[in-house]
């Protein structure tokens, strides 16, 4: 028997034994993941995280004792360089940027499926920050109100004077709107009266003309330059 050689170690952090025992499941379906090991709450994670060195930690944050959040530092400082993303219930705008702030380079929701939670994390080790589209627009309004900074973009050379919005069609600026307020593809193409693949390769040209990987990058250069 071939021993399993995967790209991706993992570590799962939940309080529910039934919910870290299924998840593990899903994310072993992957050749490119393998689930380590998994924690019940902060401190576990902590000595998990220590002793097994994963390349990413799924993190939920309502755990008994310290919050996800707030285990943060703690688990950074355990492994440096280990990448965590939240998963979580919470749809609470501070706890989203918190959560970007404390060191996490994703936060997602459990509604979603198991290829976007899969195509998330490997977006992550790729090195992009990734948020669920839902909380785009409350992380918009979480920095734009609270004065807190965004994630960290990779390092581009300078641009010109001019804006890149100044690059999207009517059409486009219409659609990153959308994206700013929070709103999925499918929410977008309805509001517009447009097909939803239409609406995925208008978001694909305007990532790739704003020179961004993420609808969030995307949402937050909509914000500082007065779209949205």
């Amino acid at each position: 028997m071939i021993e399993k050689t995967a790209d991706i170690r993992i570590l799962v952090v939940d309080d529910h034994t039934l919910f870290r025992r299924g998840l593990t499941a899903l994310l072993n379906r992957d050749p490119q993941f393998e689930v380590i090991g998994d924690a019940g709450d902060a401190g576990e994670a902590q000595r998990r995280t220590a002793e097994l060195t994963p390349d990413l930690i799924l993190l939920d944050n309502h755990l008994p004792g310290v919050n996800g959040v707030d285990a943060l530092p703690g688990l950074l400082e355990a492994s440096p360089g280990v990448r965590i993303m939240m998963l979580t219930v919470s749809e609470d705008e501070q706890d989203l940027a918190a959560a970007l702030h404390g060191g996490a380079c994703g936060y997602l929701l459990k509604t979603m499926d198991g290829d976007a939670l899969a195509s998330a994390i490997k977006r992550a080790m790729r090195g992009d920050h990734v948020v669920a589209e839902e909380m785009t627009g409350k992380l918009v309004a979480a920095f734009r109100g609270a004065g807190l900074p965004q994630p960290k973009a990779p390092d581009k050379p300078a641009a010109d004077a001019s804006s890149p919005i100044e690059t999207l069609s009517a059409r486009e600026r219409e659609i990153l709107g959308g994206i700013t307020k929070g709103q999925a593809n499918k929410e977008i193409a309805r509001t517009l009266g447009i097909a939803e693949t239409t609406v995925k390769i208008h978001v694909q040209h305007i990532l790739r003309k704003l020179d961004v990987s993420s609808r969030v990058h995307a949402a937050v250069i909509a914000t500082e330059s007065g779209l949205a």
